[in-house]
């Protein structure tokens, strides 16, 4: 059971990676340069759900995304490393 949970998560992080993609490529342009932060708030969703995986990775993006407004903060925000489980 654990196998499809892990294979159905990492579809759907392909599939979210791959939307992400499409958006830098085909609608980003379009808008101008308007992030606040860097790295971009795509380029940051893209990698929090590559080191995180889909409910931390997920989470982690939409936060960064609720705080890019023009009251929010701005600069560098780098993903978080990944916890060590040992620790």
């Amino acid at each position: 059971m654990n196998y499809l949970i892990n294979k159905l998560e990492k579809l759907v992080v392909n599939f979210l990676l791959v939307l992400i993609k499409v958006y830098k490529i085909f609608v980003s342009p379009y808008l101008g340069q308007n992030c606040r932060y860097h790295p971009t708030c795509s380029s940051y969703a893209q990698e929090s759900l590559k080191i995180h995986g889909l409910k931390k990775g997920l989470l982690l993006s939409l936060k960064r995304i609720s705080k890019c407004h023009p009251l929010g903060g701005s600069g560098v925000d780098f993903v978080p490393e990944k916890e060590d489980p040992k620790s």
